[in-house]
């Protein structure tokens, strides 16, 4: 019956034939593109998470690594870890001072992205070119400028506390104190996470329709109300991406403590990173830090699940 069909009706026949691969090309094509960049992804990153989790159930200390074999031993890398009071204190530490950096992070980053929409034009491109500046600073490079500034024999910081009458910093030793040493490692994250905030931020205030603002402002509400209620639900989605992408930045800081310490920071200083380093290079237990590496790692896919999340739901809203 159906050459029947097709013999008396070809060209409507093959107009069908046609509507089909077409179809089927456009379902098929996003996954064609993608194809490359998955396959490159999957090898470049996937096989080394693969051996990073096979790791995390072996004994694997000098010995094995010379045997370049590792000794199965199931969960009891993470059963160490999890009876270890040490690691609890680090992650601890980690998670206080991942939403202490991020906190400061966003709020300073909005409110400059605000003041951004108060000045006149030169000097928004003044403060802007400013920002991308310290944006385009290699860490390691502010990580030596931060410690010249608080040095304890020539920091200038040091020196212009002292000035100010602030107190007696003279040959002060910020990291001898850990609250006071994080709190320097803190600001030099902020100071460099600030540009990426605000530039972004920015962008999304640029784009909220200004008789929205005029109307909530004519009701009698003051720039705090407005702000709540108009411009921040309206900048919600910029506001999860940016704050899931400083969790997971900040959470795995390394280079910003390890080169301000001196490459020996005290386990007062440890962080989850750095934690993990010690554990595999330092004393030479690949399997333990492995394991760590691996919690670190789910608590990165907890982070990025919400960024992926919302950023589903942006695109279903446009």
């Amino acid at each position: 019956m159906a050459s029947v069909a097709e013999s008396e009706f070809p060209l409507a026949s093959r107009r069908r034939r046609r509507f089909t691969r077409q179809r089927i090309g456009r379902v098929l094509a996003p996954y064609a593109l993608l194809a490359p960049a998955a396959t490159a992804i999957g090898v470049i990153l996937g096989y080394p998470l693969y051996l990073l989790v096979k790791m995390s159930f072996e004994k694997y200390g000098l010995f094995e690594l010379i045997r370049h074999k590792g000794r199965w031993i199931g969960t009891a890398n993470y059963a160490h870890i999890l009876h270890d009071g040490e690691f609890w204190r680090v992650l601890a530490r980690t998670v206080v001072f991942t939403a202490v950096t991020v906190t400061l992070t966003m709020v300073l980053g909005t409110a400059m992205a605000l003041l951004l929409l108060q000045v006149s034009r030169w000097l928004r491109v003044a403060i802007t070119t400013g920002l991308v500046l310290v944006w385009s600073v290699p860490v390691i490079v502010a990580v030596d400028i931060w410690r010249w500034m608080v040095d304890y024999e020539f920091g200038v910081a040091n020196w212009t506390l002292t000035k100010l009458h602030i107190g007696n910093f003279i040959r002060h030793d910020w990291f001898a104190n850990p609250w006071t040493g994080f709190g320097v490692i803190t600001a030099l994250i902020v100071w460099g996470a600030i540009p990426f905030i605000t530039i972004t931020v920015y962008a999304g205030l640029a784009q909220v329709p200004q008789e929205l603002l005029e109307a909530a402002a004519i009701d009698g509400a003051k720039p705090w109300a407005v702000f709540r209620e108009v411009t921040l639900p309206l900048l919600m989605p910029i506001f999860v991406i940016l704050t899931s992408l400083s969790i997971i930045w900040d959470f795995q800081v390394f280079q910003q403590i390890w080169v301000m310490l001196d490459f020996r920071p005290t386990s007062d200083y440890y962080t989850m990173a750095i934690y993990a380093f010690h554990q595999s290079f330092q004393i030479s237990e690949y399997g333990l830090g492995a394991a760590i590496a691996v919690v670190m790692v789910l608590f990165m896919f907890g982070a990025t699940l919400v960024y992926l999340r919302q950023m589903l739901r942006t695109g279903e809203v446009q």
